[in-house]
């Protein structure tokens, strides 16, 4: 019997066809219902007395006193606009621009420089002003507002807008201080190094650098003491006298008793305050919400 000792003939496997990859399972994302009913409600609450200033303002003044506050009117009017601006409303409504525009200004003209320092400085006195400028978010303006009277009365500056800007931008630095403070120590110590390297000098780095980078919270510190200046009521009321020197705020509480009990009518005048405000914080919003949380520049 023979054997064959031949090698076998090399088997060539065929090739194993590619697999499929399997498909990804889509990932179901659990809603939150106490979360969503949450919302619903602060979402109510909010449009409701939205609504109601809206419509009510565009009512007839026995409709308003008779009617359904939450029913819209009838017979709509624009009367009760046209008689808010008739009375005035447009220079108050400059006034309080001025006011706004220049506290602003002077808030950031004022608290970029300090908060750079604060953050860029290392030394005691650097830091016993930083601490100082933080004691001033714990003082209440109602505590200080006689010898605040009697300060501006001393300047000569009494019954005039600068003794509403002044106090106004005073009590927003604090906390303007610490939004750009916060925003500025978000910028690298590389990049400072490096321009330091390359003979920056400290204003050079400030404005080319801190300040470029730092466009949240410089936005945020805008939108904050514009607002504090628009709705400030105490500093117009006790350091201003005149009719001339009026804000949107004083105006308002000047309404009620000049209209009465024509409600629409002072419902009208809040309608068209709140209005440029609204408008400028819609524009804006993200930006302030990015300041706030600490993003800063990056």
């Amino acid at each position: 019997m023979s054997t064959d000792t031949r090698p076998a003939a090399p088997q060539h496997a065929s090739p194993a066809a590619p697999r499929r990859p399997a498909p990804a399972r889509r990932r179901r994302r659990r809603g939150n219902p106490l979360a969503g009913l949450g919302s619903l409600v602060w979402l109510v609450l909010v449009l409701v007395p939205l609504y109601t200033l809206v419509s009510a303002s565009l009512m007839r003044q026995d409709e308003a006193l008779n009617g359904d506050p939450l029913a819209f009117p009838t017979d709509p009017t624009l009367d009760n606009y046209g008689t808010v601006l008739d009375s005035g409303f447009l220079a108050l409504l400059g006034n309080t621009a001025i006011v706004a525009v220049a506290t602003v200004a002077l808030v950031l003209v004022l608290s970029v420089p300090v908060a750079y320092v604060a953050v860029r400085t290392r030394s005691r006195l650097s830091s016993l002003a930083f601490r100082t400028f933080l004691l001033g978010v714990a003082i209440p303006a109602q505590a200080v507002i006689v010898p605040l009277y009697l300060l501006i009365g001393k300047m000569g500056l009494y019954d005039t807008l600068y003794a509403i800007i002044l106090p106004t931008a005073a009590f927003s630095m604090p906390v303007a201080v610490l939004v750009l403070s916060g925003t500025m120590r978000d910028v690298s110590e590389e990049m400072y190094e490096a321009m330091s390297l390359d003979g920056a000098s400290p204003f050079r780095m400030l404005w080319q650098l801190a300040v470029p980078l730092s466009k949240a919270g410089i936005s945020t510190v805008a939108i904050f003491s514009a607002l504090q200046a628009w709705n400030g009521f105490l500093f117009p009321l006790i350091l201003t006298q005149s009719e001339e020197n009026r804000v949107l705020t004083l105006g308002l509480f000047n309404f009620m008793s000049q209209f009465g009990v024509n409600i629409p009518a002072v419902l009208a005048a809040i309608v068209l305050s709140v209005v440029p405000i609204f408008a400028v914080y819609l524009v804006a919003r993200r930006a302030l919400v990015n300041g706030l949380m600490g993003v800063g520049g990056k």
